[in-house]
């Protein structure tokens, strides 16, 4: 296989990389790099690794069966299923939209304040990046955004890896960071939340889902199971190195000082006399990267679910999709316009995203292992046994998730 056609192979796997890795990801390993240093490494690698298995296990069902995800939920389980995936999804990248371009607009702002006087509006920035992504949605070609998503990733890659290297933390928390604990820093709610918060960022069911349409438009057919895999081990290895390096670089600079952190863009003027302003511009870089790479995917969920849950090829040139994905790339302007934070989108987008994961688990189990449906490629027992973990570890992170959810309700 010549180089070329070994990185177009790996396209779908570097699409659901982007699309894992946003500015919530940025916010979730630059906190925890900040209050807990890289004791919580080991929840990166946990995560991935569900992630990578996760994508996988759906991908492999597709090849077998031939069948995408919901249109497989739609026929073997109940319509009311790949409805309640739709609306969750949908839900669940509303409060996404909203805040990727929120903080895209707010980091970029505040950077700008370091070069110009009074920094670039909010609106101006969200803007330009709202038109940037649906300019690019119109295209309506799946190979083109994932060709755009692999350069723009690549640019978001090689900016953290710098930051690692300009900021990295001793080889030894490194190695204690893969232990699993919960830090006895602050309190043990604190250190849950953001534990539930790192895996939420990572293992998102809209990966899983999507996985068997990505799958279907590569032409993969059972014979390119080991490409498949393959693809699929580099996206979640990729999330692994990128994650890791936010958080070391927050780990070596502001851990190491005891500096907490709240909103990513306070990163900008922390970071700025602890690592210089290179080191500041390739940090901002790569967030607007991220939330780049991110908002691709966000803005075209409901489509694709919605092709995919009637059994057809997906067509982003439809107009009914044109007008759906405009509608949901103008909510990107919240933030910015009203210039406070959607609480309750985001709230509820949360408490979706909690939902969704134990269900897209549950789905794999039954179809997975119906002889009518996957013949005799059942899955294994030790996919089984990984399978039933994840579903307990889903349940304890979805419980997590909604007690951090209704104390900051009671704190509103």
């Amino acid at each position: 296989m010549n180089f070329k056609k070994f990185i177009t192979s790996l396209l779908p796997g570097i699409f659901l990389f982007g699309f894992t890795v946003g500015t919530g990801s940025v916010t979730s390993m630059a906190k925890a790099g900040a209050d807990y240093g890289m004791s919580l490494l080991w929840t990166i690698l946990l995560s991935c690794y569900i992630t990578y298995f996760m994508i996988n296990q759906y991908g492999r069902f597709t090849l077998i069966t031939g069948q995408t995800a919901l249109a497989a939920f739609k026929k073997h389980i109940h319509p009311v299923v790949g409805i309640f995936f739709i609306v969750s999804l949908t839900m669940h990248v509303s409060g996404s939209i909203i805040g990727v371009m929120g903080i895209i607009a707010d980091i970029v702002h505040v950077w700008t304040m370091t070069i110009i006087d009074g920094g670039i509006p909010h609106v101006a920035i969200a803007l330009f990046f709202v038109i940037l992504v649906y300019l690019l949605f119109l295209n309506g070609q799946t190979k083109v955004f994932q060709k755009v998503l692999s350069f723009i990733v690549g640019i978001m890659a090689i900016c953290f890896l710098i930051n690692f290297l300009l900021m990295p933390p001793s080889g030894g928390e490194i190695v204690k960071g893969l232990i699993p604990k919960v830090p006895e820093t602050g309190s043990a709610e604190k250190a849950f939340l953001v534990i539930a918060s790192m895996v939420g960022t990572t293992v998102f069911s809209g990966l899983f889902i999507l996985r068997g349409t990505l799958v279907k438009e590569a032409n993969w057919t059972w014979s390119d199971y080991k490409i498949q895999k393959r693809d699929a081990m580099f996206a979640g290895i990729m999330m692994f190195i990128v994650s890791a390096s936010i958080m070391a670089a927050a780990s070596g600079t502001l851990h190491v000082k005891g500096i907490s952190l709240e909103n990513v863009s306070e990163m900008i003027v922390l970071l700025k006399p602890i690592a210089g302003p290179f080191a500041v511009a390739i940090f901002t870089l790569g967030v607007v990267a991220a939330g780049v790479s991110s908002q691709f995917p966000n803005i075209s969920m409901l489509p694709w679910l919605m092709d995919d849950y009637k059994g057809r090829k997906p067509n982003l040139r439809r107009l009914d999709y044109r007008i759906y994905v405009l509608l949901l790339s103008l909510l990107g302007m919240v933030v910015p316009v009203f210039r406070s934070k959607p609480v309750t989108v985001m709230i509820a987008s949360q408490a979706f995203s909690a939902l969704i994961l134990p269900v897209t688990v549950a789905c794999l189990i039954y179809l997975g292992n119906k002889k009518k449906i996957v013949g005799e490629k059942k899955l294994s027992v030790a996919s089984n046994i990984q399978l039933s973990l994840i579903m307990i570890f889903s349940l304890i992170m979805g419980y997590m998730s909604y007690t951090g959810l209704f104390t900051f309700i009671k704190n509103l």
